[in-house]
């Protein structure tokens, strides 16, 4: 279990945006370390009309609370009319493979007798991750049985040639307070093709309780087990996060309780924490998250100490 230590809003939107794409929000940061002194956290912006498109935030390594640069223009637009991503989209994971560095994004598109339909695209980058390039203009984790409405992928390690994939499958919604909100749950499935997804794959972790939904899962190696940080919501409006467990990472067990983080006093996390995602800096553990609002204001950082895991304890996904 890891105490973490809350270091604040580290990208204010409102204060930090560099244009009318980058108004507001910050949505699923993902660190990526780009050398020894600087990490790229990678976040969907939104614009006026909540349309989100995908840039970055470099922080200094030893220093993740000051802000070395902010991409002037999006990384990943969205995509064309009528696509699955004309309407927004938002980080999954980047992952460093042969090729350059693939980044796994979340399309968004309206359609007329849903709230949205949100499915897995895949994009490259040869220049270090400055530019990105759809490799193609359908999902790559599209539309199957038990998932005819999201199938979002938010967590990829590439190891032995092959990709292992972590991802929220929808189907259905929940009706709120007459509102409508999307139920799904966390699957994994594996492949050496990113062309070719198979069809079969495995549940990891469903709703318990009074939860309609459990997803954004990111998958890290640390002290030769696999954790999986999550968020999930429940009918009662909670939005947080929680920790599981596996030493293959097919089979989960989770606690909750190791989470190490409680909602703030007051301020842009005191009502929902949500969409974790670590990086290691030298003996510590560094959580880039969203708050309020599914990160409305930006995101912040929470730190941990490491140094008791062993020589094998890399974080990474």
């Amino acid at each position: 279990m890891f105490e973490w230590a809350k270091k604040g809003l580290v990208f204010e939107t409102a204060r930090h945006g560099v244009g009318g794409w980058m108004l507001n929000s910050a949505l699923t940061p993902t660190p990526w370390r780009i050398d020894e002194d600087t990490i790229r956290v990678y976040a969907g912006f939104r614009d006026a009309d909540g349309v989100s498109r995908i840039g970055y935030v470099d922080v200094q390594a030893n220093d993740p609370a000051s802000i070395v640069r902010v991409s002037a223009e999006p990384v990943l637009d969205i995509g064309r009319d009528g696509c699955f991503d004309d309407n927004g989209v938002i980080l999954g994971d980047v992952v460093e493979a042969p090729g350059g560095l693939h980044m796994f994004y979340v399309g968004f598109q309206c359609v007329a007798k849903a709230k949205f339909l949100a499915f897995t695209g895949l994009a490259v980058s040869t220049d270090g991750g400055d530019h990105f390039r759809r490799v193609q203009e359908t999902p790559i984790l599209g539309r199957a049985p038990g998932r005819s409405t999201i199938g979002a992928v938010h967590s990829v390690i590439h190891e032995n040639g092959r990709w292992r994939i972590w991802y929220a499958a929808g189907d259905d919604w929940e009706t709120i307070g007459g509102q409508p909100f999307p139920r799904y749950h966390i699957r994994y499935v594996e492949t050496d093709d990113l062309g070719v997804m198979p069809r079969a794959d495995h549940v990891c972790l469903l709703p318990r309780g009074s939860e309609y939904r459990i997803g954004r899962p990111r998958v890290y190696r640390l002290g030769g087990r696999y954790v999986m940080y999550f968020t999930r919501g429940n009918r009662g409006r909670e939005y947080f996060p929680g920790v599981a467990y596996s030493d293959d990472g097919i089979r989960w067990e989770r606690h909750d309780e190791a989470l190490g983080m409680t909602l703030s006093a007051s301020g842009w996390d005191s009502l929902v924490i949500c969409y974790p995602a670590l990086i290691r800096q030298r003996d510590k553990l560094l959580m880039f998250y969203n708050g309020n609002d599914m990160g409305l204001d930006g995101f912040g950082l929470a730190e941990a100490d490491c140094d008791r895991f062993d020589g094998d304890a890399n974080v990474h996904g």
